[in-house]
């Protein structure tokens, strides 16, 4: 095999060395061969998997850890690329066509602080194609907008419960796509893999939103207890009526 160096893969993907150099730390490529601290070789057939990588990007604005994890490295690159842009396009469905400049946003209340704390978490950023917030990025700044405007502000809603929940939802995320990749798509047939993907990705959100709903009231019933508890250890543990968990969830909402 004629293997190549970075600058070479970079012309024939038609992709950046600096952006090369990016997969390379996000795991998404690796070098076939080093022949020093600081010489790499590559497969030139790299450059294939590297355009895929930035059409899903540019076209999909799919993030570059969701494509990682899309993409099992035992697997065929058909196979995990039609995979990645299954997901991409369920998930581009629920994120709608507008599109929102940081101009935009600033002047409709949301803060320059809070926009890029959002956007070192990952959570909310800017398109590379036209420098705008769309999609699920622009859904989260929404919400949050949403939030400020019916009273709830950054001291009831502080970032960090974000990073709480952010972290809970990564770790759920790499569960439902390690199970993903080694239940569907080790066992798909090719012609069928975009269709079950696209299958999955939407049960699994359904099912996200469904057992959430379900966990919040025995889930609340349950702090409500916990804080009697604490309150007074000696006390005979009573259910919580639930009349009462019913309110305090109605707070919440």
């Amino acid at each position: 095999m004629n293997l190549v160096r970075i600058g070479e893969l970079a012309k024939r993907s038609g992709v950046p060395i600096a952006t090369l150099k990016h997969y390379l730390r996000e795991g998404l490529i690796a070098p076939s061969r080093r022949s020093g601290r600081t010489m790499s070789w590559y497969d030139p057939a790299l450059a294939t998997k590297i355009k895929t990588i930035k059409e899903l990007q540019k076209r999909q604005y799919l993030p570059l850890d969701v494509i990682r994890e899309s993409m099992d490295r035992d697997l065929e690159a058909p196979d995990d690329l039609a995979a990645a842009d299954a997901i991409a396009r369920v998930l581009a469905r629920h994120g709608g066509r507008r599109a929102r400049s940081r101009e935009e946003l600033v002047a409709r209340g949301a803060s320059e602080r809070e926009l890029d704390v959002l956007a070192a978490m990952g959570l909310a950023v800017k398109s590379p194609i036209d420098d705008k917030y769309r999609g699920d990025d622009l859904a989260v700044l929404s919400t949050l907008g949403a939030a400020r405007r019916a009273g709830i502000s950054a001291e009831m809603l502080p970032f960090e419960i974000i990073n709480d929940y952010l972290a809970a939802l990564r770790a759920l995320t790499a569960v439902e796509l390690r199970l993903f990749r080694e239940g569907v798509i080790r066992r798909a047939k090719p012609g069928d893999l975009v269709r079950l993907t696209t299958a999955a990705t939407r049960l699994s959100e359904r099912l996200v939103v469904l057992v959430r709903r379900k966990l919040l009231l025995p889930t609340l019933q349950r702090l409500i207890e916990e804080e009697a508890r604490a309150e007074d250890p000696s006390a005979v543990p009573v259910p919580v009526p639930r009349r009462r968990v019913r309110r305090k969830l109605k707070q919440l909402r």
